[in-house]
């Protein structure tokens, strides 16, 4: 793909304050607004959970990021991304960025997490401060798409939806996206399942 396709991806990109305005399907709605810690539902959806972490590396960050996190424009900054598994099958695809000028006062535990969910951390630390979620919805040709593409067996042109939201622990950003793959909308179905047997 060239970069004027990418770059008119990125700006087809609107982030909306409010689920409801990127249609999602009722279902998949339901796993966009999500209270609290998206791990801990994803744990009692599922029989096994687990994170499978890509990488966690210096990175430019996309071109609909920088502002969210305090900078001017795209530059290099703390990446990580994971695939957060129930079952075997890929459910959610984290993809999170951190401003270079953090350090390890503002953001502890994140070069330490490993295979663990950052969920696991955030929602428990008295320290950080949760902003507003925002909704997408992600084309095919959207850099997370391609990558999410390219870590799975899913290799279809359909949308996906989207979520993300800014942390604050101290001085610290932190930028949190999350991609819900096809295999989240099985989840429910098997819980339901799981606690009627």
């Amino acid at each position: 793909m060239t970069a004027a396709k990418r770059n008119a991806s990125l700006r087809l990109t609107a982030w909306q304050p409010h689920a409801r305005a990127v249609r999602a399907p009722q279902r998949m709605h339901d796993w966009l607004v999500t209270p609290g810690s998206l791990t801990a539902r994803l744990v009692a959806s599922s029989e096994q959970f687990r994170v499978r972490r890509v990488h966690q590396r210096s990175a430019r960050c996309l071109a609909d990021e920088a502002a969210a996190i305090g900078l001017a424009r795209p530059q290099r900054v703390w990446e990580r991304e994971v695939l957060l598994m129930c079952d075997g099958k890929p459910a959610v695809f984290g993809h999170t960025v951190v401003p270079t000028s953090a350090n390890a006062t503002d953001w502890p535990l994140f070069s330490a997490l490993g295979e663990r969910s950052l969920g696991s951390t955030l929602f428990y630390d008295p320290l950080v401060r949760r902003g507003q979620l925002e909704f997408a919805r992600l084309g095919p040709e959207h850099p997370l798409v391609r990558r999410v593409r390219a870590l799975t067996d899913v290799n279809d042109e359909q949308i996906y939806y989207a979520r993300r939201c800014v942390y604050r622990r101290r001085q610290g950003l932190l930028l949190v996206t999350e991609v819900f793959l096809p295999a989240v909308l099985g989840l429910e179905t098997a819980a339901t399942m799981k606690n009627t047997t």
